[in-house]
């Protein structure tokens, strides 16, 4: 019997790649994933151990616990500036599948949505898999890796139907300030679009402009903001996230997360509670140290054949490696069969990765120093 062609024509992941193809490997130095090097916080494994000890361990509500969403809707209203209520907070399976589940409600087969180029390999998993079409905007050294709006009026026809946004960036580390971010809200107000925008590194800004595109508006109408418990907390493994919705897109949301995966693990849930009740220092700390890593890196690779522009938030290098005269995937290979240090190749993100690879920081400085050492010899 034969699948369907959609099934056989769905793209992998070549972050997931990289990863998978050294996975358990001791001889290697990571820098190719987003995990961060540090542990998730002991009062979260303590309060989701509680919870599981004390019989947590059923089914929650498929929108997620209520003390989380409201928690949820308190850390967004005072962190990320956007006004929203709880009601109009719903917790994911992660990051993840908040984004596909938001692409899989305002997209239909045909529609397009506008993507950036580089980005996530995932925004374009998820579009193809609604049997949506992607049309990339160009992120590009020459305008700062930032939108052109003249480019993304030349996108727009009538079967668009929203603008995904990505700030800090993965894999770039820009920074999206007020500015940009307002003329990105008139734009889709303009063509009438949803704006979907990942924030799942919100909390690690070097900058200090990093701005909430939600916080434009009186209350959710327009944008749908993703956020992440994996990135800031150190929880990739726990697999929680969370959305701030319009109301409107609350309950059709609902009708794709309870046929997928129905509830998000309960002793993950109360983990994740405990991070954001919390004390929140630690938070500075981790990203002074992500911070110290960006500038090792930059400092190593000053004067060599390596150059990046200064990401201001996350915890990646985008490292231009074009002087090598390889293309990405070749380089990274190399750099692993000789140097035994793994990266990932910079068209992982898509057309405008050639030429560059994604070094992560999210490691200790002690591995990083070691990756840096093998990679300057490559």
């Amino acid at each position: 019997m034969e699948l369907p062609l959609v099934a056989r024509t769905r793209p992998q992941s070549g972050v997931r790649k990289m990863m998978e193809m050294t996975w358990g490997r001791t001889d290697v130095v990571h820098l190719e994933v987003g995990e961060p090097g540090f542990d998730t916080p002991d009062h979260v494994i303590a309060a989701a151990a509680k919870a599981a000890r004390d019989g947590k361990t059923k089914y929650s509500p498929t929108p997620g616990l209520p003390e989380l969403r409201e928690a949820a809707a308190a850390k967004i209203r005072t962190v990320n500036g956007i006004n929203c209520q709880t009601s109009e907070v719903l917790v994911s399976n992660g990051g993840a599948n908040a984004l596909f589940a938001v692409l899989g409600t305002v997209l239909g087969t045909g529609d397009s949505v506008l993507l950036p180029n580089p980005g996530w390999s995932n925004f374009t998993m998820m579009a193809k898999a609604f049997g949506a079409n992607p049309r990339y905007y160009d992120l590009k050294i020459d305008n700062r890796y930032q939108p052109d709006m003249d480019q993304l009026e030349a996108l727009v026809d009538s079967s668009t139907r929203a603008l995904m946004l990505n700030s800090p960036s993965n894999p770039l580390g820009t920074v999206m300030d007020r500015k940009q971010a307002e003329e990105l809200f008139a734009f889709a107000e303009k063509h009438d679009l949803w704006i979907i925008s990942d924030e799942c590194y919100d909390q690690i800004d070097f900058s200090g402009r990093h701005v909430s595109i939600g916080s434009l508006e009186a209350s959710p109408e327009r944008v749908i903001s993703v956020f992440s418990f994996s990135k800031v907390y150190a929880m990739t493994g726990w697999r929680v996230g969370y959305a701030a919705l319009p109301k409107q897109v609350v309950n059709p949301m609902l009708g794709l997360l309870q046929p997928s995966v129905m509830c998000v693990n309960t002793p993950s849930q109360y983990g994740a509670l405990a991070a954001l009740e919390g004390s929140q220092d630690y938070l500075t700390s981790w990203r002074d140290g992500y911070r110290c890593n960006r500038d090792l890196v930059l400092k190593r690779i000053a004067g060599s054949r390596y150059s990046a522009m200064t990401p201001d938030g996350g915890f990646y290098v985008w490292l231009d490696v074009s002087d090598f005269g390889q293309t990405s995937e070749a380089f990274a290979l190399r750099l692993l069969e000789q140097c035994n240090v793994v990266v990932t190749p910079g068209t992982a993100f898509g057309t405008n990765g050639e030429g560059y690879v994604r070094l992560s920081l999210a490691t200790t400085a002690k591995q990083l120093e070691l990756g840096l050492d093998r990679l300057l010899q490559a």
